[in-house]
Formats: C-alpha cells, sequence, structure tokens
C-alpha cells in the first residue's frame, strides 16, 4: 500500500485528492512541519520535519513524502505524476504526448505561478502578524497577471489542460492556483480559470480532502 507523509494542512493535500480520484487506499503518517511547533525537538514533539524517524525517509526535511515498497518519492507534484501513471484510469496520462502535456503544465505551476501565489497566501491570508507584507502580495499578483492570461487561454478549447478531460494536470495546477484566492482579482480578469477552478473544488474527491484537513488544528 503507497504512504503519505505529511499531514493534510500541507502539500501532501494533492497527493490525498489525487489518491481519492484515483479510489485507492493508502496509509498517512501526519507528519506536521516544524515551524509549526514551538520546539520539534522535544521529547514530546509529535513527528514532525525535523523528527529522525523522518529525517531517515526524506533527509530534505519537507513534506510530502511517498514510499511504494522499496520506492521513495519527494515533492508532492512529482508524486502526483508517478500515482497516475501507476494507477491510470481517466485521469492520467492515455499517451507519450498527453505524459508530456502533464509534466509540461506540473513544472509550469511550480516555476511559472507557485512562487509568485504562495506569497499572496502568505501576505494576504495567513496570519502572520508583523511578518505580512501586504506589498509583496501586491507584486505577486501583478507578476501573476501574465500566467493567469496564459492558463485563462489554455482553458478556451475544452476547460481543461490535457486530453479535453480531467486529469493529474489539472489537480497539479489546481493545487497551486488555490494558493491565489485571496487575490479575486486575479480571477476576475481570467473567468475561465475561476470556473475551471470552481469545477475542480466542486469534484468529491476534492471535498474529501478539505474535510479531512479542515478537520486538523489549524
Amino acid at each position: 500500500m503507497v504512504t503519505i507523509y505529511g499531514v493534510s494542512r500541507s502539500r501532501a493535500s494533492r497527493n490525498i485528492w489525487l489518491m481519492n480520484e484515483l479510489g485507492q487506499p493508502y496509509e498517512q503518517v501526519p507528519v506536521i512541519q516544524a515551524y509549526r511547533l514551538a520546539d520539534p525537538h522535544a521529547l514530546d514533539a509529535p513527528v514532525n520535519t525535523k523528527s529522525p524517524s523522518f529525517l531517515a525517509v526524506n533527509p530534505n526535511g519537507h513534506v510530502p513524502s511517498m514510499k511504494d515498497g522499496d520506492l521513495v518519492l519527494h515533492e508532492s507534484l512529482a508524486i502526483n505524476l508517478y500515482l497516475a501513471r501507476k494507477f491510470g484510469g481517466p485521469v492520467a496520462p492515455a499517451t507519450l504526448a498527453e505524459e508530456g502535456e502533464c509534466a509540461m503544465w506540473t513544472l509550469w505551476a511550480a516555476t511559472e505561478a507557485e512562487p509568485h501565489a504562495i506569497l499572496i497566501l502568505y501576505h494576504r491570508l495567513m496570519k502572520q502578524g508583523d511578518e505580512r507584507k501586504p506589498a509583496l502580495a501586491d507584486q505577486a499578483v501583478i507578476d501573476l497577471r501574465g500566467p493567469f492570461k496564459v492558463l485563462d487561454d489554455a482553458l478556451a478549447a475544452t476547460g481543461f489542460l490535457v486530453g479535453g478531460r480531467f486529469t493529474v494536470a489539472d489537480i497539479n495546477v489546481a493545487e497551486v492556483i488555490r494558493y491565489a484566492m485571496p487575490a479575486p482579482e486575479l480571477f476576475e480578469a481570467a473567468p475561465r480559470v475561476k470556473a475551471w477552478l470552481e469545477a475542480c473544488h466542486a469534484r468529491p474527491a476534492f471535498k474529501a480532502m478539505m474535510d479531512k484537513r479542515n478537520a486538523e488544528p489549524a
């Protein structure tokens, strides 16, 4: 059975959503981020990203990680590409061309969108007191206007990114674009992106993941 390391309030949410879509059982080891703990090295601290037991799995000290037999993978978006290929079905690429497109959109999300979207999440939504810097979020909105236009145009033909159907590419990109939701002005300027993300979030597998996520301590 596949094991996913990470609490649901982390990028492990991406892997949990996909496994829900695939209808596959999995084991979850709830490794919490060390920065969320007062003392991650305390004797009574829960398993976290600085715990020796987790560092033995992922020496980078980040969640999520995944174990499937002897295979260990890190990086949430890469894990999703592997899981989709392993289990197949409609969310998986059906051809070599689709596999390339899924990889392309995954890398696009990681390089063109996430560095900016995460700043919007942190500096418009997160409760970080004096660490919140609205100017960084405002600049991130400006920087995302171009990528949002690219995504909006790509959705024009079928409303999906690859193969005219919902695939792992949509999951990977949607989970990055979700970080930009505190900037509604971006979505108003890209109506196809707005409709697509709403459709992604209406899927039962996404809702099940969010229910699990929301049940965890903030």
